[in-house]
């Protein structure tokens, strides 16, 4: 049995909270706002962020930083991509050398364009951090739904120890050396699925999904293969896998923001609506950013920053993307002479 503790009260984090429970772990779950946890100490389920999922009675609830990671064999950080480094810069003082912290939010850090892994390594430089990431809604594993992921880290010790920790009968685990590919699709999907929930509230198809997925793919592989990522794991859960479920799922907060968008709300109205945090918005700018330092076209992740943040009407942006310029799908293969 391992002792872990989940820093932050969200949807994701209590259900990852759960999974590890039924692993036969010991778990406490942290958060900063103490009514969220007088309201999980109270009612052993979070109403708001994960409805239904009734937490055990033997499970801990603090507001006390130092109490949760205090003697952790790993420390799951589950609280929203903004917060990130202010969170990890709070528990800097309580970390332990070696401490594995396993990140679990997906984004870029809009300021400095970091990864969060590497965000928490700068926060907390003795820790040994970890990714975690794939096709996995908080709505689904909370309910012990089959789930398949892939684990991140530097050395293969660590990530066969997280393996062992998270892996179940519902919850398939796989390892990876890749972190930044990982967290490069973790990151650049929510973009795209906000694309992908554009083209819903417009009312288009199953032909408009497919092409979104299939290029949105193409664009987050460009860029990630760039900066150092594998193409290997593009392909995989964290690419084009996370990809698939967040632009095709109602659980995805990216793709049903993006609906709302469509329908002509504005992100302020659209992100209100959903209630929680929508990783995609954030990840937008950072991506153009990215696209621009590493000279790479990012079309798709181009027109949906043109909709966020300078009030270009979703449809237009759909048809400039259709009347780009005429390119060949695959310049690797060659032609017959």
């Amino acid at each position: 049995m391992a002792n872990i503790g989940v820093i932050g009260a969200g949807s994701w984090g209590i259900a990852l909270a759960m999974l590890l429970y039924h692993n036969g772990h010991k778990v406490t779950i942290y958060s900063v706002i103490q009514d969220e946890i007088e309201m999980l100490q109270k009612e052993h389920e979070h109403k708001d962020k994960l409805p239904g999922v009734k937490l055990p009675e033997d499970m801990a609830f603090t507001c006390n930083l130092e109490e949760a990671m205090a003697d952790k064999d790993i420390l799951v950080m589950a609280v929203p991509s903004v917060f990130v480094r202010k969170t990890a810069h709070s528990m800097a003082p309580y970390a332990k050398d070696g401490q594995i912290i396993v990140n679990v939010a997906k984004g870029i850090e809009e300021s400095t364009l970091m990864v969060l892994s590497d965000v928490i390594e700068e926060e907390i430089p003795n820790a040994v951090v970890a990714v975690l990431s794939g096709p996995s809604h908080a709505e689904e594993v909370g309910r012990g739904i089959p789930t398949t992921i892939v684990v991140g880290a530097k050395k293969k010790k660590d990530a066969e120890f997280i393996q062992n920790i998270f892996m179940s009968k519902v919850f398939r685990v796989y390892i990876s050396p890749d972190l930044l590919g990982i967290e490069l699709g973790a990151a650049l999907k929510n973009v795209v699925a906000l694309a992908a929930g554009i083209a819903d509230g417009l009312g288009y198809g199953d032909n408009t999904k497919a092409a979104l997925i299939t290029r949105g793919i193409a664009e987050i592989a460009r860029l990630g293969i760039a900066m150092g990522g594998k193409f290997e794991t593009f392909c995989g859960l964290s690419g084009i896998g996370d990809l698939i479920v967040t632009c095709a799922s109602m659980h995805s907060r990216n793709r049903r923001a993006g609906i709302l968008i469509g329908q002509g709300h504005t992100m302020q109205e659209a992100m209100d609506e959903v209630k929680m945090v929508v990783e995609g918005v954030y990840s937008a700018k950072a991506a153009m950013a990215l696209s621009r330092k590493y000279h790479v076209d990012l079309p798709i992740i181009e027109q949906v920053n043109m909709v966020l943040f300078e009030n270009k009407p979703a449809g237009q942006a759909v048809q400039d993307l259709m009347l780009r310029d005429k390119k060949i799908e695959n310049s690797e293969i060659p032609w017959e002479e």
